[in-house]
């Protein structure tokens, strides 16, 4: 029963349907007296049968390597590797036109890149290249900065010839700093028509940067655009709403000067805002689009916010670049942006993914200890690893033997798993030393 009930959870078979349709209309191939009995429970060879023959019809031929196309043919799916069954569930990408920031390309099938934005006073050069250099090392491929004058405009050539990624500057209501930054040599420039407003100055900003081929991002936020720029719009409109209109009619003025170089963002405080605005957009034109949620607060709010803005979005299929807002250090936020890609499967992770329970009455020790020294003392090396902490018997040993390491601890200690086999029982005082050693030894 076990291994039926595990067999349920891995193909996401609820047991209460498989119980109700086993009498009408079922897959599985129980005998015809079992088959009239609404309560039978089908055995796992059945249910192997059935996923089988729903997953084949479900995964491309093409996700399938070659060597293994014979378990497909003859037998069930579950076999297959685990990064089989998620290639044909993962969600098609948007199909956008291909803009390339400096040595990023943005769209077009491009990995989703992470963006952050410095939080210094742009005009302190030192300070700003320091805090950029930490954040490359992060894995940062895009920085923005402040230009709110030209002090801080003028010294953006300075900075750029300093740093390894390329460079944004972030430009709000004054043409004239989005043309002298392209004078220092900018790798892009993100403009607000929620506060550069006139035609002819959004169409001066595209002929220069068509001529130096910058790309530009219309860069809507929702509290630039109401009272703003449509001050006649009723006062009920939906923000997304104006924002989707201000965007496109800036974005028409820009090709029109001969910019084709251009992404879109329409970031909103409010979650269900900001995914209404992107999907409209997402549905209207093959621009990249920048993903965020701007203003998202303090704390726990504002990673909640993100990341069900962010990767809703980015589930479906819409997104292309993005940064992670946070009222918090910038390092922060290449961190929490890599973990978002990592978890939907579209970035590699630079981190290891300690996968630990939320621990209960059954917990047979200090996982929250046990964790946080494990965590404290893994080795830089171990970023591409599974490692599972679990605190009984329950799904310990499930989790542990799917990791590619991992300890589920029991009454006399825990055990020790390594690549889905079982390795030793492990004393409590040695769990921690015995996990980095076997952890170690993979590392080899």
């Amino acid at each position: 029963m076990h291994r039926f009930l595990e067999h349920l959870k891995l193909h996401h078979v609820p047991l209460q349907e498989v119980i109700i349709q086993t009498g009408h209309g079922s897959e599985f191939d129980g005998g015809a007296s079992r088959r009239q009995d609404r309560g039978f429970i089908p055995t796992i060879e059945e249910v192997c049968k059935a996923t089988h023959r729903q997953l084949k019809r479900s995964t491309p031929k093409s996700a399938i390597p070659a060597s293994q196309q014979s378990l497909v043919d003859n037998g069930c799916l579950c076999c297959l590797d685990s990064r089989v069954r998620m290639m044909s569930m993962q969600t098609k990408r948007r199909k956008t036109r291909t803009v390339h920031i400096g040595s990023v390309r943005v769209g077009g099938g491009a990995p989703v890149s992470v963006q952050s934005m410095t939080k210094t006073d742009t005009a302190n050069v030192s300070e700003t290249i320091r805090q950029v250099k930490e954040l490359e090392a992060l894995g940062c491929e895009i920085i923005r900065m402040a230009v709110p004058n030209l002090a801080a405009a003028r010294v953006l050539g300075k900075i750029k010839s300093q740093i390894d990624i390329p460079l944004v500057a972030d430009i709000h209501y004054r043409a004239k700093l989005a043309l002298e930054a392209l004078e220092q040599g900018v790798d892009a420039l993100r403009i607000n028509p929620g506060n550069i407003t006139r035609a002819d100055e959004l169409e001066r900003i595209g002929r220069a940067a068509a001529s130096q081929g910058v790309p530009v991002r219309v860069g809507l936020n929702s509290g630039s655009v109401r009272g703003r720029v449509d001050a006649d719009a009723p006062s009920d409109t939906p923000v997304e709403v104006l924002m989707v209109e201000r965007a496109l009619q800036s974005a028409q003025l820009l090709e029109a000067a001969g910019l084709s170089q251009i992404i879109i963002s329409l970031k909103a405080s409010d979650v269900p805002a900001t995914l209404r605005a992107y999907r409209e957009i997402a549905s209207c034109s093959d621009y990249p689009l920048h993903l965020g949620v701007t203003a998202t607060g303090l704390g726990e709010s504002s990673v909640v916010k993100s990341v069900l803005g962010i990767g809703t979005l980015l589930a479906e299929g819409i997104g292309d670049t993005l940064r992670v807002s946070l009222t918090a250090p910038p390092q922060r936020e290449v961190e929490l942006a890599y973990e978002i890609l990592a978890s939907l499967g579209l970035r590699s992770r630079r981190t290891p993914e300690i996968i630990s329970c939320p621990t209960c009455g059954r917990c047979q020790g200090d996982l929250m200890k046990i964790a946080s020294e494990v965590s404290a003392k893994l080795p830089a090396q171990a970023k591409q690893l599974r490692i599972a902490i679990m605190g009984c018997e329950v799904n310990g040993p499930g989790e542990a033997q799917e990791a590619d390491v991992g300890i589920a601890l029991g009454k006399r200690g825990g055990v020790l798993f390594s690549k889905g086999k079982k390795l030793r029982q492990v004393p409590s005082k040695q769990l921690v030393p015995e996990l980095l050693k076997e952890i170690n030894s993979l590392l080899r």
